[in-house]
Formats: structure tokens, sequence, C-alpha cells
């Protein structure tokens, strides 16, 4: 039965978990475990679901906050190539959950691959992806799925198809501890035209963050028919900063992060544009953006 000296090769103690974050904020975490190897991942999962030891799977942290105290247990990374490979068969996608979106749609699009244009400038993990169904009006990459494969708490793989899968706005059913690749089913195009759309997707979802150089995380859900934006807005709040955290003048449901900022930053302006637009106009909402 594996120990945890077992498996020193691919875990840090007590590293900082700021450095794999996108806004750079939050502590360590207890272990920061990257298997090798589908073996080493399952074995790992496995001494964890026996031990009663906290996992929680990073993508590429874009919509993540961890505390300033760090994270208790193991934080699980699937950044080794035996999870990051994305291979294209005619019009079907295979892909890793460890690998970027971006690279998914360069991947595709030199294949003459069309339907992900509408993900770039997405910073996220496939995986990430897939589990808060990344897109936006125009499409999303739910729609493309057409298998899921995952692993259950006690390292069992199995496979998820297109009939078992749920996605919505901004959500999916996909609640396995961890997932593993996907297929997706996409169509053929001329690159002339894949290329012009994700053109014009970039364009539009620059024009509507802050700065570029600006370390910025979207953090409300919209409520059903309303932006939480402009109620933020409306509300007053923008420019509103507590410590190193400031609400977007630009899209106000984007807050900015400046040097010098921690989590306890971030959280207590969460807490007062939420109070301030609910004081005004009794909207509750709803928080998008993940803490640990």
């Amino acid at each position: 039965m594996a120990g945890l000296d077992d498996f020193s090769a691919f875990i840090k103690r007590d590293e900082p978990l700021a450095p794999y974050l996108y806004l750079k904020l939050g502590g360590p975490a207890e272990m920061l475990v990257q298997p090798r190897s589908r073996e080493e991942l399952a074995q790992f999962v496995r001494y964890c679901y026996r031990e009663s030891t906290p996992l929680r799977v990073l993508g590429n942290g874009c919509n993540l906050l961890v505390r300033d105290e760090g994270v208790r247990g193991a934080v699980l990374r699937l950044s080794e190539p035996a999870f990051t490979a994305i291979t294209v068969d005619g019009t079907r996608v295979h892909a890793g959950t460890g690998a970027a979106v971006s690279a998914l749609i360069s991947q595709v699009a030199r294949h003459g691959l069309a339907g992900f244009e509408t993900l770039v400038g997405i910073p996220g993990s496939v995986g990430g992806a897939l589990r808060c169904n990344a897109g936006d009006r125009f499409g999303d990459i739910g729609q493309f799925v057409r298998q899921v494969e995952v692993m259950d708490g006690e390292g069992n793989t199995q496979v998820r198809d297109r009939d078992e899968l749920r996605f919505g706005e901004h959500i999916s059913n996909l609640d396995d501890p961890v997932l593993l690749t996907a297929s997706f089913q996409l169509e053929s195009d001329s690159a002339d035209a894949i290329v012009k759309r994700m053109r014009k997707a970039w364009i539009a979802r620059k024009a509507a963050r802050p700065l570029s150089f600006q370390a910025a995380a979207r953090i409300f859900a919209d409520p059903r028919g309303l932006s939480a934006a402009a109620l933020i807005e409306q509300a007053g709040l923008a420019r509103t900063r507590v410590g190193g955290v400031e609400v977007s003048d630009r899209d106000a449901n984007y807050f900015i992060v400046h040097p010098g900022a921690c989590t306890r930053d971030m959280l207590r302006l969460i807490d007062l544009v939420r109070s301030r637009v609910h004081e005004k106009f009794n909207v509750a909402l709803e928080q998008e953006i993940a803490v640990w």
C-alpha cells in the first residue's frame, strides 16, 4: 500500500501557489502534485481517498482565488505531457484536460476546423473550460463535446458520453474529481474564414476587458436578464478600491489587482460590492470566481 513518501518524485511541499495563478495572489499548497503518468495519478488519487486527504485540481488558475493562508491537502496540476496532448483525426479532436485552451484553438485552426473561435482570449485550461462551459453568447465549448474521460475518487477511469453531459451558461455537470481527456466534434471551414472570426472574437474580448498589462478577473455571474457590470457601475462603485484591488472603470465586473495586493483585499472588495448592489437594487450577485 503506497505511502506519501512513494510520491516524493512529483510532490512539492508547502509550494507557493501564486506563481501558478492568473492573479498571482494567495498562499501555499500543503502539497502541489504534478504526476507524470496516469499510473502515478491513479495511485495518488487512491491515496487521497484512503487517507481522506482533500484533493483539488488546479488548471491555469484564471478563475480562482487562493486565500492568503494557503490550501490544506493536495493541489493537483495535470501539467505534464501525459495530460496535455492534442490530436486531430478528421473533424474529431481529442485533448488532454491539462492543455491550454489557446493551444487547442491553434491546433484545430491549423487543421481547418471551426467552432472554437469564440474561445479566443480565454486563458484557462481545457479542463477548466469544460467545468465552467467557457464561452459567450456566440457559442461555448460544451456544444462541441462528445465524450469526457474522467477519474473517480478511487482512481478508476470511465467515459461519460454526450447524453450524460449537461452544459449551461458558465456551468456543467462535470463534477468528477479529475477530468482526463475530452473528445470534440468540429466542422471543416476555410482557413481565411476561421482566422477572420478569431480576430473578431479577440478584438471584442479585449475591448471589454481592462488594459492587458493589468491583472484582472471577472467576479460575478450576470443575474438573469441583467448585467452585473451595469449594476455595479450604477451603484457608483467603479474605481472603488480596497487595499491593492480596484473595480475597473472599463468593465465594473472586473476587479484589477495592483502591486502589493493580497487575497484579503479582493475578498473584502467582493463583499463590499455585493452588499452595496443588494442595498440599492435588491439583487444578490452570485460570485463566479472560485475561492480556495
